[in-house]
Formats: structure tokens, sequence, C-alpha cells
């Protein structure tokens, strides 16, 4: 009985390893060639985007920062796949957020995965792990002089 409990509280040892070692692999990617895909497209609204110092119209009104970190099913997905499609879930929720508070442009976009700054015009930053991948984002909801 006492062999048994021990390869009972062995397993235990070796499946919760396994699980502190799952991977969350941080990786950029490029947000042209996001913007530029028939996704982006379809799921994005017609709503101004700028990303870091990204240069823009002369600001009228601004609303606070917003903060939007969403999540996706990575299971039997690239990365590339899985964080392309939840970054657009978080920029979709930023312009949602933004019309919401009846501004018309969201300016000052960067990277905020797991509270970690990374401010870039071109890129954005995801985390991606075996069965979840994440995008957290800042940005600041404007209005814009026409």
């Amino acid at each position: 009985m006492k062999k048994l409990g021990m390869l009972f509280v062995s397993s235990a040892l070796l499946l919760s390893a396994n699980v502190a070692q799952a991977r969350d692999s941080i990786t950029e990617y490029s947000i042209k060639d996001l913007l530029d895909s028939a996704q982006a497209k379809q799921v994005l609204l017609d709503f101004p985007l700028f990303f870091a110092d990204q240069k823009h119209g002369k600001v009228a009104k601004k609303y606070s920062e917003v903060i939007t970190n969403k999540k996706t099913n990575a299971f039997n997905k690239s990365d590339s796949e899985a964080c392309n499609w939840v970054m657009l879930s978080a920029l979709k929720a930023l312009q949602e957020r933004a019309q919401r508070e009846g501004m018309n442009a969201v300016i000052n976009i960067e990277s905020y995965y797991k509270k970690r700054k990374f401010v870039s015009a071109t890129h954005f930053e995801c985390g991606a792990g075996t069965f979840m991948a994440g995008v957290a984002l800042k940005g600041t909801p404007a209005t814009l002089k026409k």
C-alpha cells in the first residue's frame, strides 16, 4: 500500500512540474502586415488607429488611457495565427470603447503584455503558449480635428 501511495505522489509531482514549465513565448509581429490582411478589413471598424508616436491630426479632445487585455484559444493554431487574431480583438475593443465615448480615433497605442510596456509604431507584442495567446494594449481614445 505504501508503494502505491508513493507512486501516486511521484506521479502528481511530475505532472505539476510539467504544468509549471508551460510555454509563454513573447514575440513581436508586424502591425502593417496585420492591418493589411483581409481578416483585419472584416473585423476592424472604419476607425483610425495610431501606434506609439505615429503622426495624427490635431487632438481636440482626449479621453483617459484605456487598457484592454484579450486572450484566445491557441490550441492547434500557429503562434502567428493566434496572435494576429487576438490582436484584432484587442484593437476592436479599443475602437469600440473610443466610439462609446464619442471619440473618432485611438492614439498612442502600445503593447502592455503582462504590464510590460512595449512601444513601437511598427510591431506589437503577443504572448503565446500551448493553449492560449494574449495581447494587452494601452491606448488613448481621442477626437481629432478634421
